[in-house]
């Protein structure tokens, strides 16, 4: 039985996922996408198959995707989805990164405890103030003091930091997400013009959610620095929602946990996990500014819907 061995292929634009799994399904049947611009693979039997190794194989999807359809990708390989997913946002000049099982405690251990997959920046602050800095220190500690500090996420965050990830791969399983983004015409700093731009994307998709009649029950935030390189991060919603208050605190939560300091911002882009509106439910608070802006919703779509898009909207998302 071959070793387990997982690619996570990046598509460098927005649009083509469709392309890129068939190009994928070339080489495997265990092809699952993640949209809107990303697929998780595995890819053990097929080395064997074809008679190459991880890189080797890596770059042959690479060049068919470019040959096939004019798409760029980034791929990362390594023996668990967890690692796959990181090592693809941190190629290197060929496109490719690959970590094998050897390398792995090397590769996951240096890296700050802030982009261990699945972690939240609660957790990952407490950790932090108990001296726990990197991936490598979580991995390490003492399974009843993970348990402690992360409550019943421990176990397998601590999995994840050691490069272990139980999930499978289920073939042909698109999840259901609804996506925006926007461009910058030049690089910007995280600052004014950063963040009114990440409070049009929360409204954007806000109206777009409810336009659909679905809630979002979990955001994924892409910033693409002016390197190239995508910094990601994966925020659960406490529940299910489709207010433009609720995304636009997520988001200014996950922009603060970046840390991104004097880094230089290209692209971001904002991915919701939906569910049908149904599952949402919206409580009732003593907070008069937030009940206004639910109260004001509905009147803001129904004029943009009638007038276009961008009619009226909320004033600090464009006062920079």
């Amino acid at each position: 039985m071959s070793e387990p061995l997982f690619f996570h292929v990046r598509l460098r634009e927005r649009g083509g996922l469709a392309e890129l799994t068939s190009v994928l399904n070339r080489f495997t049947p265990l092809v699952q996408p993640l949209a809107p611009s990303a697929a998780i693979a595995q890819v053990g039997g097929s080395l064997r198959l074809f008679g190459v190794g991880a890189v080797d194989l890596a770059q042959r999807i690479r060049f068919q995707t470019a040959a096939l359809y004019g798409l760029g990708v980034a791929v990362g390989a390594g023996p668990s989805w967890t690692t796959a997913t990181m090592a693809s946002a941190r190629i290197g000049d060929r496109g490719v990164r690959y970590v094998a099982r050897s390398e792995v405690a090397r590769f996951l251990g240096p890296l700050p405890i802030s982009e261990l997959y699945g972690i939240r920046r609660a957790q990952a602050g407490g950790l932090s103030r108990l001296g726990v800095a990197t991936i490598g220190q979580l991995a390490e500690l003492p399974a009843v003091t993970a348990a402690r500090i992360l409550g019943r996420a421990g176990r397998a965050l601590q999995e994840r930091a050691r490069g272990v990830d139980r999930r499978i791969v289920v073939a042909g399983h698109v999840s259901r997400s609804v996506s925006v983004r926007t461009d910058f015409a030049m690089d910007v700093l995280d600052g004014p013009q950063m963040r009114a731009a990440s409070l049009r994307l929360s409204a954007e998709l806000g109206a777009l959610l409810r336009s659909r009649r679905q809630a979002a029950r979990a955001l994924t935030l892409v910033v693409r620095l002016a390197d190239g390189q995508d910094v990601t991060k994966f925020r659960s919603l406490p529940a299910a929602s489709a207010h433009t208050d609720d995304l636009r605190q997520t988001v200014s939560s996950v922009l603060d946990g970046f840390g991104l300091q004097r880094a230089r911002i290209r692209r971001v882009a904002l991915t919701a996990q939906v569910v049908d509106a149904v599952h949402a439910h919206t409580q009732l608070t003593l907070d008069q500014g937030r009940e206004a802006r639910l109260r004001v919703e509905p009147v803001m779509d129904a004029l943009n819907a009638r007038f276009g898009p961008g009619t009226v909207g909320l004033a600090a998302a464009f006062s920079a």
